[in-house]
């Protein structure tokens, strides 16, 4: 009676105010307009596709709303493609994902989800007749859940998290989201307390598991290759201190260039590595204006002509992960504007790490803090006073890092815990 309820309320109110949202959007948002037209010819191109693949093997289906989520897929994908003979259905919401990841080798099938409406879930389901289904982390479609269980398909939310101050916890949504959250076959939590917060939807305890998060694996998995790649020649860092700081925006910036340049005064074998988060051409000029007349850059594209330049600035995307490698002591963006960013992705390499106070949204952050390698700045002097010590204390800068790695290490494994649940449904 209370799924009925939902699902009328759902279907009646919520998915016409979404499609009209979503259509009103695409009107000045470029990337809606693109996911918009991507979908128009979704079901014929997936039947095309379909038909083109081994019909014998099993297909396991996995969702993630952008290329971030994809990324924690990736691990369990690349694994399950290693060990097991089948088929791999790769969706996503947002044409970013989409776009970035029509060339992934490791999937049989890539697709945009179609809109969520009833009768699009059922279509999309019997075409692609998964045998199991996972769901990375958060991006939950109603109808589609509830066709897979109609469909006697298991289906798992993998990397799971879920804060006790979360708006799914509101009295009225908290009733539509136990209904919801009971139609998965398995919630794999990144935490023990993610675990009990999903429980708090009164779900069975043995539905709940807590196996950690593949972004530890995948992370780790990338440095071991980044560190092959030689982005930067030897000569150019040579008896130099690296500071990279990854991911920034304007807010960031604001903070830790005066910080850099008072320390540039003191330190004359300290370079950094500034990589925006968007490095637009203005964006870029007006690092070049920040520091002009008093500190010498390059751009990352130009580092052939490098003359001993104290400030790199990376024009390029893609490449934040292996220039980490180079770093001694790292800044990690988006935590003084709204979120911190991948703060793993510095970590990984046993180094400290700096950020800004938003930190809500990233346990790694919350938790390297705590054990004492990752450092919260929140102005220009205490940044200037934090990086002037790691840079002149050698064992301090070495300890903070070995406390990186080894959180990073203690983590590994939620790979193989997800494909051990996924298996018990291959046999």
């Amino acid at each position: 009676m209370i799924k009925t309820f939902w699902f009328l309320f759902y279907n009646i109110l919520v998915v016409p105010s979404l499609y009209l949202l979503l259509r009103i959007a695409g009107l000045f948002n470029s990337k809606v307009r693109r996911g918009i037209k991507g979908r128009k010819r979704v079901y014929e191109q997936l039947i095309l596709d379909a038909a083109a693949i081994d019909k014998s093997k099993k297909l396991i289906w996995f969702h993630s709303s952008s290329l971030g989520e994809f990324e924690q897929a990736k691990p369990i994908i690349e694994k399950l493609k290693k060990e097991k003979s089948v088929n791999v259905l790769i969706t996503f919401f947002s044409p970013s994902g989409y776009e970035n990841s029509k060339k992934y080798p490791h999937a049989d099938l890539i697709s945009y989800i179609p809109f969520d409406t009833k009768s699009n879930a059922e279509r999309f389901i019997k075409i692609v007749n998964p045998t199991v289904a996972v769901l990375m982390r958060y991006d939950i479609w109603p109808n589609t859940i509830r066709a897979l269980a109609e469909h006697e398909v298991p289906v798992f939310l993998v990397d799971a998290t879920m804060r006790s101050s979360s708006p799914r916890k509101y009295p009225f949504i908290k009733s539509f989201h136990r209904m919801l959250f009971s139609l998965f076959t398995n919630i794999l939590t990144v935490s023990e307390s993610d675990a009990q917060e999903f429980l708090d939807f009164g779900l069975q305890k043995e539905k709940v598991k807590a196996v950690g998060d593949t972004r530890f694996d995948r992370v780790y998995q990338r440095s071991l290759l980044a560190k092959e790649r030689n982005l930067i020649k030897e000569e150019i860092i040579k008896d130099k201190k690296v500071f990279v700081a990854g991911s920034t925006w304007e807010q960031d910036e604001e903070v830790i260039f005066p910080a850099f340049e008072k320390l540039a005064k003191f330190d004359m074998n300290t370079i950094m590595i500034v990589a925006p988060h968007e490095p637009t051409e203005l964006h870029l000029e007006k690092i070049e204006n920040e520091f002009s007349g008093k500190i010498k850059t390059i751009r990352f594209s130009h580092l052939n002509n490098y003359s001993d330049e104290r400030i790199i600035i990376v024009d390029s995307i893609g490449i934040l992960l292996t220039l980490y490698t180079y770093a001694d002591v790292a800044f990690v963006g988006g935590s003084f504007k709204q979120n911190v960013h991948n703060v793993l992705e510095a970590a990984v390499y046993g180094i400290p790490v700096l950020f800004g106070p938003k930190i809500e949204n990233s346990q790694e952050a919350k938790r390297l803090a705590e054990l004492g390698a990752g450092i919260i700045v929140r102005n220009k002097k205490q940044t200037y006073k934090v990086l002037r010590k790691l840079f002149s204390d050698e064992k301090l800068r070495k300890q903070k890092g070995e406390i990186s790695i080894s959180f990073v290490k203690a983590n590994l494994g939620a790979t193989e815990k997800i494909l051990k649940e996924i298996y018990s449904y291959l046999k």
